[in-house]
């Protein structure tokens, strides 16, 4: 009954304090305990030491239940005898006393599977059983019943079991039975489990099996036919670092353990989802993979906004993949779809920018200054470059007309969170460089200190495309330096929050002292509620 404790816990109190119900219904998905509930409650109430929470699991009627052949514990498969007949003839017997026990008590299994005939039948004795009667119904599927039949049923809902749960009850039982196990085998054997603690034992059996007696990581990927979770960090690393050769070579490498490509799939989704929540929310990290701090790396190498655009494309793929000729093209198309809508695999990095040659539009308009391309480029180079010349265009509108009321010898450690407004920097890195203070000025050198409190994510990559900001801005090369340490002063992230919480106390305050709203309290005896008060330009 391992995550079944809300379920416990209200049957523990019911037994203790005498307050039983004549019909129950256990309801949730395959393996997580139905049935076996409702034969622990069968010997709680039938325990001829007593009706309690405790049974005592040694008397006559404690050890027939557990065996199975208790004749006032009646189990019905109600998948094989869905006929009205078959309802009927199992309720001729209700009126009579139970032979040996307490109560006689029908244990009725996927009860949902009964005919509407069968339901009408079942009713009236639901309705008003006699008081030695009890009934535990199991369903998997409880919207299939009768509202009328739920509405006489205590219904209880079991809970799928997370991962976590299912790899610490398996690593009790190991160690209970002596078999030795690899942590790593466990937790793929608790996802494969999907919830269901049944499915997790019989997998574990067979993996037990299958390793000669231990549970392996190597010997339980194999029997499960998934590949090592390494690759699919090797994959997303490639993605970002967006090397599409090196994505190919890691989807061979995986063909060859004959894996189960939308399995892979799904992995990749759960691991794009805790990247995400790593750039968002860097202390909700999960280490159910045990991979915490390579989620961490990864977090701070990818933008949020491309882990987004993986994640979408993705679960597109997820529905796409069924319709590939084989799962492992399909899978392949997925990855390379992430390398083509990923907005910077457009750019050449390796592009020099004397290549790029501004040509003067009409008058002196920057916003109609356009950029030719050379004659000699080959046709790869000159379609990245088509893109990249529409971005550039932009970019020198904003060095033309934001430089010239800017300059780089003004800039200090007052004034630096003015000029991180007009970088145009989204994402992480801006939030890197909010977070960031303006240490020292030299010449064409900036150094920068980061809030330590912030630096979980950052990697050198920020510092360049911090670097390229202030370069396409100044409209020439400037050298950045970005440090974690302690700070000396106030960071624009700090300046933001701090100029929010004074607007937020001026406008409490002269809603505090309006007259009229005063009037208003005073009247009807009302209260103000501060925490719905906010500057009207926030």
């Amino acid at each position: 009954m391992v995550g079944q404790e809300h379920v416990l816990q209200a049957l523990i109190n019911a037994l203790d304090h005498d307050r039983l119900h004549h019909a129950y219904l256990f309801t949730g998905t395959r393996g997580v305990g139905k049935t076996t509930i409702a034969r622990i409650l069968a010997k709680c109430l039938n325990c001829e030491a007593g009706v309690s929470s405790v049974p005592c699991g040694k008397c006559p009627s404690c050890l027939e239940i557990a065996e199975g052949r208790s004749v006032d514990l009646i189990e019905v498969d109600a998948a094989s005898r869905t006929k009205v007949e078959d309802t009927r003839e199992l309720l001729d017997n209700v009126q009579y006393a139970p032979t040996r026990s307490r109560y006689k008590i029908y244990l009725i299994d996927e009860v949902h599977m009964l005919s509407n005939h069968s339901f009408n039948a079942l009713l009236k004795t639901l309705e008003e059983p006699p008081p030695h009667v009890k009934f535990l119904l199991a369903t998997t599927d409880p919207q299939k019943l009768l509202a009328t039949v739920l509405s006489r049923c205590l219904q209880f809902n079991l809970k799928n079991m997370p991962p976590q749960q299912i790899v610490g009850h398996l690593s009790t039982v190991l160690e209970q039975e002596m078999v030795a196990y690899e942590e790593t085998a466990l937790w793929l054997l608790g996802r494969a489990a999907a919830g269901s603690m049944r499915d997790a034992l019989s997998l574990t059996d067979q993996a037990i099996a299958f390793g000669s007696g231990k549970v392996g990581e190597e010997d339980v990927r194999t029997m499960l036919g998934s590949v090592d979770l390494g690759y699919i960090f090797e994959l997303l690393e490639a993605i970002g670092e967006g090397d599409p050769a090196k994505v190919l070579t890691i989807v061979q490498q995986m063909s060859d353990y004959a894996p189960d490509f939308e399995d892979s799939l799904d992995e990749l989704l759960s691991l794009i989802h805790q990247v995400a929540t790593a750039q968002i929310v860097p202390d909700a990290i999960d280490n159910s993979w045990g991979n915490a701090e390579r989620v961490t790396q990864i977090a701070g190498a990818i933008s949020a906004e491309d882990t987004q655009l993986f994640y979408q494309i993705a679960l597109n793929g997820k529905r796409d993949i069924a319709l590939s000729p084989d799962s492992r093209r399909g899978f392949e198309m997925v990855l390379l779809r992430m390398l083509a809508f990923r907005p910077s695999a457009v750019i050449d990095e390796n592009w020099r920018p004397e290549e790029l040659q501004i040509v003067a539009g009409e008058g002196d308009d920057p916003a109609k200054k356009s950029f030719e391309l050379p004659d000699d480029l080959s046709g790869e180079r000159r379609a990245s470059a088509e893109i990249e010349r529409s971005e550039a265009a932009s970019h020198a509108v904003g060095e033309q007309v934001a430089a010239g009321h800017f300059a780089l010898e003004s800039l200090s450690y007052e004034n630096w969170f003015e000029l991180l407004d007009l970088l145009g920097l989204a994402g992480i890195v801006y939030n890197i460089a909010s977070h960031c203070e303006l240490h020292n000025r030299a010449g064409n050198a900036l150094q920068f200190v980061l809030d330590e409190a912030h630096a979980a994510l950052f990697n050198a990559g920020h510092s360049d495309k911090l670097r390229l900001a202030l370069e396409n801005y100044f409209g020439h090369s400037i050298s950045v330096s970005v440090v974690p340490g302690p700070l000396q002063g106030e960071t624009p992230a700090m300046r933001t929050a701090r100029l929010a919480a004074r607007r937020q106390a001026e406008a409490v305050v002269s809603i505090e002292g309006d007259p009229q709203l005063q009037a208003l309290i005073n009247r009807f005896d009302g209260e103000l509620d501060r925490s719905s008060i906010h500057p009207t330009d926030i």
